[in-house]
């Protein structure tokens, strides 16, 4: 099953944002578009907006004169459904309630031929759902792009429970004919993207709800840290707050209220109180007129230690010794096995983050960097009985690599190394309930919100093990569920271990 023809009509039906995004789309690949909306003369002006678009394209050199004016001569508004018929497809972008849908698609049932294609581009609604009313399911299809949908490559095609296979894979290959990068994936909440990404916001609304951090600095050390492109507070504050929050809430009730997508307390309070963001002038920033961004802590200058001691693995952050090395602090290597530390001159320990907190008057926990040369900022975590001098000198340490230090409390897991062990988890879970193979979910995460890595390159890179023992610890203690390793997590580590124990 191939692409549809360009010679094919496409429809769009709604045309806000995202209607008229993917018709953008749709017209610039070749195909005529027909819009339609229940809104009279809401389809024309569309039209015409679409058509500013274009000349936008030329003024910019993305789209030739001759192009913008094929384009347009494609594209047309239908005054009623029945102007439809003929389409080799319809995408529905109208407002996200299962009866709305369902009532749409009967009615084009009996406008389009038992071949036209039937898409929705929901991303909270149950593909299954929506199509569950159709005399012809098997022709029904996710087609979920994300806005603005002529900028992003990425497009969800999911699959129904009735979804025919011929149908989603020219779904797949109409979008990919496109310029689109799609990926498959099954008819389960949040389907990809919005399902794995839950853990972005949820844990960063853990640590600031447990008074480990502010908001300033939870996103600074994603950002610096994590590599992210941006941190989970500021990227809510972008989404819109109550647009976060519905999806965590349908994600959390569609899974029947699994404490793993559990909604934050704090942010619906926020929700409440008005403050949803850049659109309404504040959420978790202030972005009314004259109002200052909040700093993030940053630790004071404090003198480097003259020498540390290196003793076993450092593991994902074994890139440390020679950045110490070449920041002219001596490297005293010890030997043996066991997992890797740095003792201070002082005596005191620093250690990566496991999922426990640093309870020991001795210890100070660093967070996970996606990669420590090039990071600007490191976290640093110790109980608050910690000895006088020693998070001085672990900053120290810190700043002579040239990174700005925040200190934040003592929180299991810390901000990044929590985060991106909670990611890999979901992922292994969704590949192994078939939602998705491992590169569709890699691809996705990468380019549907701008993750540094996919969850399994990064899990590859940290090792096989790293985030189920992190997870472990942290269900320790916190034994609500909510971090606790997944069953396929367990499996990949235990098949990694019986394959490393062959080996030796």
């Amino acid at each position: 099953m191939t692409a549809l023809d360009l010679s094919s009509p496409v429809a769009v039906v709604g045309t806000g944002t995202m209607g008229q995004g993917i018709a953008q789309v749709a017209l610039v690949a070749g195909h005529p578009v027909r819009l339609y909306d229940a809104a009279p003369g809401r389809a024309r002006e569309a039209a015409d907006a679409i058509g500013a678009r274009l000349d936008r394209l030329v003024e910019k050199d993305r789209l030739t004169g001759a192009g913008r004016d094929a384009a347009r001569a494609r594209l047309t508004a239908a005054e009623t459904l029945d102007g439809l018929a003929g389409c080799a497809l319809v995408v529905e972008a109208v407002v996200e309630r299962l009866d709305v849908k369902q009532e749409l698609f009967r009615a084009l049932e009996d406008v389009v031929g038992d071949d036209c294609l039937l898409a929705t581009n929901t991303s909270s609604l149950s593909v299954t759902a929506v199509g569950g009313a159709l005399r012809v399911p098997g022709r029904f299809v996710g087609l979920h792009f994300f806005n603005p949908a002529p900028l992003l490559p990425l497009v969800e095609v999911v699959s129904g429970f009735a979804t025919d296979a011929a149908s989603a894979t020219r779904a797949y290959e109409t979008a990919r004919a496109w310029g689109k990068t799609p990926v498959n994936c099954a008819d389960t909440p949040g389907f990809l993207v919005n399902r794995i990404a839950r853990p972005f916001y949820a844990e960063a609304l853990a640590v600031y709800e447990d008074r480990g951090a502010d908001p300033a600095t939870v996103d600074a050390v994603l950002r610096e840290s994590g590599g992210f492109r941006m941190g989970a507070f500021e990227l809510t504050d972008l989404i819109g707050q109550d647009v976060n929050e519905s999806v965590t809430h349908s994600v959390w009730q569609a899974f029947f209220q699994d404490v793993r997508f559990t909604p934050s307390l704090a942010q619906r309070r926020l929700v409440e109180s008005g403050r949803l963001g850049r659109k309404s002038g504040q959420g978790w920033y202030d972005y009314r007129d004259g109002a200052g961004r909040p700093e993030p802590h940053t630790a004071g200058p404090a003198e480097a230690p003259a020498y540390v001691v290196v003793e076993g693995d450092l593991g994902p952050a074994a890139e440390l010794v020679a950045l110490i090395r070449e920041a002219g602090v001596e490297v005293r290597p010890e030997g043996g096995p066991g997992e890797g530390r740095i003792v201070l001159p002082g005596g005191g320990t620093l250690c990566l983050t496991d999922g426990e907190p640093p309870v020991s008057e001795d210890l100070v926990h660093f967070d996970l960097a996606l990669d420590y040369r090039a990071a600007t900022r490191i976290a640093l975590s110790a109980s608050r009985r910690v000895r006088p001098g020693l998070l001085s000198e672990a900053t120290g340490l810190f700043q002579a690599l040239g990174k700005k230090v925040s200190v934040i409390g003592d929180v299991p897991g810390m901000i990044v190394a929590r985060t991106v062990a909670r990611i890999i988890d979901l992922a292994f879970d969704a590949v192994a309930k078939g939602v998705a193979a491992p590169e569709d979910v890699d691809t996705a995460m990468r380019l549907g919100v701008n993750y540094p890595l996919g969850p399994f390159a990064w899990s590859r890179r940290l090792g096989d093990t790293w985030a189920y023992y992190l997870l472990a610890d942290l269900h320790e203690w916190e034994p609500s569920g909510r971090c606790a390793p997944s069953l396929a997590l367990h499996r990949h580590v235990k098949a990694a271990e019986y394959r490393e124990s062959n080996r030796s």
